[in-house]
């Protein structure tokens, strides 16, 4: 289940705005080290650097096209492939940052408190994940991939994301481990020009990738077209075409 920079890419602006709300909300403070955990491309790492400018930057990605192309765009910067779930720095970071990467990474109520044994006195823990499990375009993704020929294939396929707990879990586990949190949750509104075929762009740079890496040349192109079709009637165009893609995201920020 490959990841490809130049797919994912193809909505950055839209990708990178819920990143710059979460780091404008950290507190303010000299950072000397910042990490960025699921750093993609580099467009999260490059708002990042932008916020503490100065500070030793290093990212982190299990996918390879990810860490080249994030080298390519940052040169300055250290990038290394790894998993989040294995990553053990030596060092302290005075900010961590993960921009929806965490949602593909399970076991959250040790994974957190792990990363925020990472900070430095008083560093920050900045978090955002896709919050759009009940969204109509994963919904269809599920019901498309339980009734077809591929229904064998795909059997796992909906488990590949970590579903998340309410608010208020996040919450309490992050305030055991922390001495400030801040958590909330916000629905962006994407305008997306060129109707249903966008919106499947979109997620196939993301979360239809576990439903259509199983599949052959030919059920993938069958499997994308009763998406489409679907996704054309579950979000209308308006009367230029253009489709108000909504998309709930959860922000937490652990301060310790």
């Amino acid at each position: 289940m490959s990841w490809s920079a130049k797919q994912y890419s193809t909505f950055e602006d839209e990708r990178t705005r819920p990143v710059r709300d979460l780091l404008s909300a950290v507190p303010a403070r000299e950072a000397n080290r910042v990490a960025d955990l699921g750093c993609g491309p580099g467009n999260s790492t490059e708002v990042l650097s932008a916020r503490f400018p100065g500070a030793a930057v290093v990212g982190l990605d299990s996918s390879v096209d990810m860490i080249e192309a994030a080298r390519s765009r940052l040169p300055q910067f250290k990038f290394v492939q790894g998993a989040i779930e294995t990553w053990a720095p030596v060092e302290r970071f005075d900010v961590i940052l993960s921009n929806a990467a965490l949602q593909w990474v399970p076991d959250h109520a040790t994974l957190f408190p792990r990363l925020t044994d990472k900070l430095a006195s008083g560093g920050s823990l900045a978090i955002q994940m896709p919050d759009n499990l009940d969204e109509p375009a994963h919904r269809l993704m599920r019901e498309i991939a339980a009734d077809g020929p591929w229904r064998d294939k795909l059997a796992s396929a909906a488990q590949t994301r970590t579903t998340l707990e309410s608010v208020n879990w996040y919450y309490q586990l992050l305030q055991s481990c922390s001495s400030r949190v801040d958590v909330w949750r916000t629905t962006y509104y994407h305008a997306l020009a060129g109707g249903a075929d966008a919106v499947v762009e979109w997620f196939k740079g993301s979360g239809l990738r576990p439903f259509l890496a199983p599949l052959d040349t030919a059920q993938q192109a069958t499997f994308l077209g009763r998406y489409r079709a679907a996704i054309a009637e579950a979000y209308p165009a308006l009367s230029d075409g253009t489709v108000l893609l909504p998309f709930p995201r959860l922000f937490m920020i652990a301060t310790r």
